[in-house]
């Protein structure tokens, strides 16, 4: 994964605009889960497949992506997304 020294904001993988179009549409459901850390001393939060499942209310996954943002390292976030129904 690329890391910046001063921002880091990736996104990975990258969905097709028929699966963006299927989840408008309502076909499949989407759920997140986010962890941070601070200062590089504190971290918390629960980013796994399960607890993103479990926010989208969903049984049978389709896939997962994730995103990853950092400021200097001072701040860090880690979001799963997960799809399906």
């Amino acid at each position: 994964m690329p890391r910046g020294g001063i921002l880091t904001d990736v996104k990975g993988p990258t969905a097709t605009q028929n699966f963006e179009m299927a989840v408008q549409a309502g076909e499949l459901r989407k759920g997140t889960a986010s962890a941070e850390g601070y200062l590089g001393l504190v971290a918390q939060g629960d980013a796994s497949i399960q607890a993103a499942a479990t926010d989208g209310e969903i049984s049978n996954i389709h896939h997962v992506d994730f995103k990853t943002r950092s400021i200097l390292g001072l701040y860090v976030k880690y979001t799963t997304v997960v799809y399906g129904r």
